[in-house]
């Protein structure tokens, strides 16, 4: 389940990976988003649009998804909220790649 989400591109996205605490935790939260959400074995690409505010992001919304109904959709929304980016701020798109086989 370590591979259970991988994130490509976007606004600096390894920044909220800063410490071994963090990125810890923010794996276990990756891991939990697609176990509720979606079938772990399935391969997706869903792209949001949100707010980067005050080190979070707010206001997501879904503007397109490989496998629609599938449930990737709410596993990358329930991945955003747990997202730490540091000082960046504004408007954003947020690429997610979930790789399957896990």
């Amino acid at each position: 389940m370590q591979k259970a989400v991988s994130l490509i591109g976007g606004v600096a996205l390894s920044m909220m990976l800063a410490s071994a605490a963090g990125a810890a935790s923010f794996q276990d939260s990756m891991s939990k988003c697609l176990v509720k959400n979606a079938n772990p074995k399935d391969a997706a690409t869903v792209m949001l649009q949100c707010t980067a505010a005050g080190g979070k992001l707010t206001g997501c919304t879904v503007i397109s998804d490989s496998a629609p109904g599938k449930g990737f959709d709410k596993a990358a929304l329930c991945v955003a909220e747990a997202m730490d980016l540091g000082d960046k701020s504004g408007e954003v798109k947020v690429p997610m790649r979930f790789p399957g086989g896990a």
